[in-house]
């Protein structure tokens, strides 16, 4: 075979190459991606407070903001993000406040550290209490004089008539 033989056979293989592909784009290989479910969504999302409403978990937030990030997290898993990664992202937009557990770095890990520490602190200063204080004493009360003792009596003797 000669070398200008060679040429067409060459230019069928790399236009065979080309519209292989094309075919094969991420854009493509995106679309035929099975889009996550609202299961999958809301798994995510629960982990994650709306920026508008206080105290309100991302997955049962009904505002336009809140649908939107849902969108937003769909989209990022059916691009093969990760939860961290997409909780990182969130984070990285609108700071730690919309995250339900904020990472155990810097002073968040006063967050962690200070309820334990105040339990036990607690727990020792009840337990130190309990054995200092004193025994409480149940003393009888005091027995009646004869004089009360003989009004009782009467006035028992009395009623009984």
């Amino acid at each position: 075979m000669t070398r200008a033989d060679s040429r067409p056979a060459l230019w069928l293989w790399a236009a065979g190459l080309l519209w292989a592909g094309a075919l094969f784009t991420p854009a493509t290989v995106k679309a035929q991606a099975p889009t996550p479910s609202d299961d999958e969504v809301n798994a995510v999302a629960q982990d994650l407070y709306c920026p508008v409403c206080e105290n309100v978990p991302l997955d049962v937030c009904p505002t336009v903001a809140c649908e939107q990030w849902r969108e937003t997290i769909r989209t990022k898993l059916g691009e093969g993000w990760t939860e961290a990664e997409i909780h990182r992202y969130f984070a990285d937009q609108y700071g730690m406040r919309v995250l339900a557990a904020p990472e155990a770095r810097g002073w968040n890990w006063l967050v962690y550290l200070v309820p334990p520490i105040a339990f036990l602190a607690g727990a020792v200063l009840v337990v130190r209490t309990l054995r200092r204080t004193p025994e409480a004493r149940v003393d009888a009360p005091p027995a009646p004089s004869r004089e009360e003792a003989a009004r009782v009596e009467a006035e028992l003797r009395r009623r009984d008539r």
